[in-house]
């Protein structure tokens, strides 16, 4: 092997393996920081990290921030200068919520940054670079882009498809049906099984279930079995009949009840769609496809991540309009004989997983 070549080799496995650092402080941020993405920062000089930190909550601080900060609370202010930057994503060019990171890194006169992803944000994409290379900075892109692509796939997804990312999960009995057909709930997965559930819903944006669910059942769809914050809340009550009564109208977390368009002679109680601080009365259905524009309202809204848990009804529409992502299936030994009947599962099977007594298989779309 040459010595330019082994250089390259060595530059290559040296960068990898710093981005992998980057893409584990970026998962911490995981549940905290949606609508932006997760994203982590190491900052290196000499093999030696000297700095590192990652986004931690919507509005806070971006990763690079809190590399730099780190970087001079041990005392290495004087290294930034002939460091590399590891940053999982491109660094942004605007002012939003904090200033630009672009601009820290130029005015702390960082010799290279190795970025995993550019951003696909209209408000960056690739403008960062351009801040960064036109300043004198070396640039590499690239490093490890599959896992990055992974772990923020519902903010790569919402940008590429101004949709948010849907994943569909439900529990079936052994014989295949989530309930009685009168639509008496049956409790199918064991404690462990609830216990993720309530992970799985910290890390989305939204939950979302039908008027038959939400009727039947009276859910709280929140985060009980777990420790983190609530998603919005979706229903969709296309009639606005459920009773006012039932815990989605309790003003506990941000809440949309999704209706069709109502005409003038309609619009006779103009109390029930008032938009609250809590409580939005979202109409949908004239004139198009009413999940197609509720998808494209949650994407204005920045909600990139929806949890579809039913019923039968709303999880087949996601499934015959191709309007999902994941699917997470719970199978439990409860056999009830008849019922509703279980959706039959899409895409591609990529792992299985058994839960004490119950059996979850995942798809993505192929």
């Amino acid at each position: 092997m040459s010595f330019i070549r082994g250089l390259y080799f060595y530059f290559m496995n040296s960068d990898m393996e710093w981005m992998q650092r980057a893409l584990q402080l970026a998962e911490y941020g995981r549940g905290q920081v949606s609508p932006n993405p997760m994203v982590g920062c190491v900052i290196v000089c000499n093999d030696v990290i000297i700095g590192e930190g990652w986004h931690r909550q919507y509005g806070g601080p971006h990763a690079e921030v809190r590399a730099v900060e780190d970087a001079e609370r041990r005392g290495n202010a004087h290294l930034l200068t002939q460091s590399t930057v590891y940053v999982t994503l491109e660094p942004c060019s605007h002012t939003g919520k904090t200033p630009p990171c672009a601009d820290l890194l130029i005015r702390k006169q960082v010799k290279r940054v190795v970025i995993c992803n550019t951003d696909p944000n209209p408000l960056v994409a690739g403008n960062g670079i351009r801040k960064l290379t036109e300043a004198g900075i070396a640039v590499e892109q690239g490093i490890l882009e599959d896992v990055g692509l992974e772990l923020n796939k519902r903010f790569f997804l919402a940008f590429t498809q101004h949709r948010p990312y849907i994943i569909l999960k439900w529990a079936e009995t052994a014989d295949g049906f989530l309930g009685h057909q009168d639509g008496k709930p049956v409790a199918i997965s064991g404690a462990y099984s609830n216990m993720r559930v309530h992970q799985w819903r910290s890390e989305e944006d939204a939950i979302l279930v039908g008027y038959r669910t939400a009727l039947m059942d009276n859910p709280k769809l929140n985060v009980r079995n777990w420790a983190g914050r609530n998603p919005v809340r979706i229903v969709l009550d296309r009639n606005l009949v459920l009773p006012t009564s039932h815990h989605l109208f309790d003003r506990s977390q941000p809440t949309l009840v999704v209706n069709y368009a109502l005409n003038t002679a309609e619009a006779t109680e103009p109390q029930r769609y008032t938009t609250g601080e809590t409580l939005t009365y979202l109409k949908v259905g004239a004139g198009g496809d009413e999940l197609d524009q509720l998808m494209a309202e949650l994407f204005k809204r920045k909600i990139y991540s929806v949890f579809v848990e039913g019923g039968a009804a709303v999880l087949n529409a996601f499934l015959a309009r191709g309007l999902w992502d994941e699917i997470r299936r719970c199978q439990g030994h409860k056999v009830l004989g008849a019922g509703v009947v279980a959706p039959a599962p899409l895409g591609q099977l990529i792992a299985t997983e058994k839960v004490q007594d119950d059996l979850w298989t995942y798809f993505k779309r192929s």
